[in-house]
């Protein structure tokens, strides 16, 4: 059986990163590109380039599933296109001041904060999945 395991997407200096967020593994495994989709490809590439690896030299090789998850960060910077502060403070809950620190690594959001901007923009996603025009 496969261990589930937390992948993190990161925005830096070249596009985005994804990399294992969590102990447990007897590897490690970075992607890169210059958007999301080409990192998390490049990172299961090189998932299947580590187990090629591990058979090769006979060692034991703990299979993985994983689940991408954004920093928050990373998301808001990404997404700045497309939501102005104001309207990601409508939706969130939290202050456009807080998410300025947040796009610009100034802090960090706690745990809960991270919960309720997720939960903000879930909803609204949810909202506007159900938008139909005639």
């Amino acid at each position: 059986m496969a261990t589930l395991v937390k992948v993190v997407i990161e925005k830096c200096g070249y596009g985005y990163s994804a990399y294992i967020a969590q102990e447990g593994l007897n590897y490690g495994i970075i992607g890169e590109g210059q958007t999301v989709q080409e990192a998390i490809q490049d990172f299961k590439l090189s998932y299947e380039e580590m187990k090629e690896s591990y058979a090769k030299e006979q060692r034991h090789f703990e299979e993985a599933e994983f689940d991408f998850y954004f920093d928050i960060a990373s998301f808001l910077q990404m997404y700045a296109f497309a939501f102005t502060l104001a309207g990601l403070e409508r939706i969130t809950g939290v202050n456009q001041k807080q998410l300025g620190h947040y796009i610009n690594g100034v802090s960090k959001p706690s745990r809960r904060t991270v919960e309720k901007i997720e939960s903000g923009l879930k909803k609204f996603s949810n909202e506007l999945s159900a938008v139909r025009f005639a």
